[in-house]
């Protein structure tokens, strides 16, 4: 360009003009809105009892509840996004916040994500251990600074620098997550070649996604990782277009083995696919969630809205943790089903 580094913000900005003229997605604003959120894929229907199901389905139904009030009072996709996560970061049910799970050497590592589709502003943290809602300093990320991505110490330096919430790593310590750590640490010792193939690492994370009055889109994710990841692993939550993504036509959060949605670029992939391709929302996602992914050897779900409010929910696994109120304003809670509604 003209040599003072304006090339990539004029190059944003056509993408987002083209994202905005998409055919059907201009904002109005008398657009219904709509909420649907995740608990995490991968779910064994055999481990759960009626007691527990009942548990997690209250409290999917809280978290939607929390964000879908942000919409009806007319704020935005982000704020309702936001609202809904901390409920579940906050929850032990969850792989994220409170509930994180452990790594191999003991600690929490956690992950988030937020993505406004009307500016395609995003945020992100990895690795941070001291964070309450990992969510809220993402979305800090986005809004007051330069920078997309921040791990770690840096990180939790700047949360503390913004008066963000910190706390002692002993807040997210759970029996639950703990044995789930021994269990993974006995099964490494006698199956170590086969160790990462052990059912149930590499899911449970938390996400939404949103459209509001204005037509505008969000997506974010929160998780707690992998059990037993080594050596400060990053998964496909915080990276901008693998699990988390959303453009003026297309919002997702992906939950499910990591490294295959990182590889697929699964979010970027199907929402380029509606908003370039003109394909509809599911099949796109079907396409992705259901044929690219496992073609791969790697499995999970996501939850995805387009801007005419229509919703996907693609899963492979025996189980999802699913809450939405769709255009309809009826709310819906589910676990199970086959990952087509």
């Amino acid at each position: 360009m003209n040599g003072k580094g304006h090339g990539p913000k004029v190059l944003a900005a056509v993408g987002m003009l083209a994202a905005a003229l998409w055919s059907g997605s201009g904002a109005r604003a008398d657009t219904v809105p709509v909420m649907v959120i995740h608990g995490g894929a991968g779910v064994i229907k055999a481990d759960m009892s009626i007691e527990r199901q009942q548990i997690v389905k209250a409290a999917l139904g809280r978290a939607l509840q929390a964000g879908y009030a942000v919409l009806k009072a007319g704020q935005p996709a982000k704020d309702a996004v936001v609202a809904a996560i901390q409920v579940l970061e906050d929850d032990p049910n969850f792989n994220a916040g409170k509930g994180a799970v452990f790594t191999h050497d003991g600690h929490n590592e956690m992950d988030a994500a937020i993505m406004d589709g009307a500016t395609l502003q995003a945020g992100a943290v990895a690795g941070v251990s001291h964070v309450r809602n990992p969510i809220t300093l993402a979305r800090a990320v986005m809004e007051q600074s330069k920078h997309v991505l921040l791990i770690g110490a840096g990180a939790e330096a700047f949360a503390q620098a913004r008066k963000i919430p910190l706390v002692d790593p002993s807040y997210f310590w759970t029996q639950y997550r703990w044995n789930q750590l021994q269990k993974a640490l006995k099964e490494d010792a006698a199956h170590t070649q086969h160790a990462d193939e052990t059912t149930d690492r590499h899911f449970g994370t938390v996400g939404a996604v949103a459209l509001d009055h204005a037509g505008h889109l969000a997506a974010g994710t929160s998780t707690g990782g992998m059990t037993d990841k080594l050596w400060g692993r990053v998964g496909d939550s915080p990276l901008i277009g693998a699990g988390t993504y959303a453009n003026a036509g297309c919002a997702m959060s992906g939950t499910g083995w990591g490294e295959f949605y990182i590889r697929t670029v699964a979010a970027h992939e199907i929402c380029m696919r509606v908003t370039a391709m003109h394909e509809t929302l599911n099949h796109a996602a079907q396409d992705v969630i259901n044929r690219e992914i496992p073609a791969l050897g790697g499995d999970g779900g996501a939850i995805l809205v387009d801007a005419q409010g229509n919703i996907a929910m693609p899963f492979n696994t025996s189980g999802m943790y699913r809450a939405w109120v769709g255009r309809d304003g009826v709310s819906h809670v589910e676990i199970f089903g086959n990952g087509k509604t």
